[in-house]
């Protein structure tokens, strides 16, 4: 196990980005400290950290720096091998990393478009993001976990819409998630946020909906203005 000042995470509370690679460093039983970030007044140190993107997560491993939540957890999982999270053959860990791409370029991208879009662009967005809830379905069916019978890189990857979606959707009034056209789905959300790992270690629900409303209504408010 590390030392708790050799391993750091840059992050923030609600970042589904930032959480993956805490469940991953929890499931494989890492001591780490975290740094808590204000995006909206980053610090020098994130800043120094990374410079091109300036953006959590940021892991600090015996000085090392590794940014972006793909490559940390491939990092994490390369440099501690206990609870693997990706499959050991070639094959199936590139269908692991496929789908991750899946899930990130047309699953959330699509949702992010719908949380910051208005019209026909927020429909057409929620359309496409169904679309691609539909594929994931496909690959979660049959299955407990994507991992297979335990949590792995594909399931910390969609884990945001086990808990977050259902959020956004609240708080940005639209639907995608419909446990009735996705039951495979939904019965994968239900089981990974029971989970003692998971479920441990998830950002309370109404914290994230007042933090979300606030947010909301700045960016109403910085509109409004233009």
């Amino acid at each position: 196990m590390a030392n708790p000042k050799e391993v750091e995470l840059l992050g923030l509370w609600v970042s589904p980005f930032v959480r993956r690679v805490e469940w991953a460093l929890k499931l494989k039983g890492i001591a780490y400290d975290t740094i808590e970030e204000d995006m909206l007044n980053k610090s020098a140190l994130l800043l120094r950290l990374n410079p091109v993107h300036q953006k959590v997560p940021v892991l600090v491993h015996g000085g090392r720096v590794v940014c972006e939540s793909f490559l940390i957890l491939e990092y994490i999982d390369e440099t501690w091998k206990k609870c693997p999270l990706l499959p050991r053959d070639p094959y199936d860990r590139a269908t692991a990393r496929l789908w991750a791409s899946v899930a990130e370029g047309k699953l959330l991208e699509n949702v992010w478009i719908a949380l910051n879009s208005e019209g026909e662009e927020k429909e057409r967005a929620i359309q496409l993001a169904t679309e691609a809830l539909g594929h994931v379905e496909g690959v979660i069916k049959g299955k407990a976990f994507f991992g297979g019978e335990g949590i792995g890189y594909l399931d910390l990857v969609i884990g945001w819409v086990s808990h977050w979606l259902p959020v956004w959707e609240e708080v940005y009034s639209m639907k995608i998630f419909d446990p009735t056209k996705f039951p495979a789905m939904a019965a994968w959300a239900s089981r990974f946020v029971e989970h003692p790992v998971i479920k441990e270690n998830l950002p309370p629900r109404d914290k994230m909906v007042v933090y979300l409303h606030d947010k909301r209504n700045q960016i109403m408010a910085s509109k409004s203005q233009v």
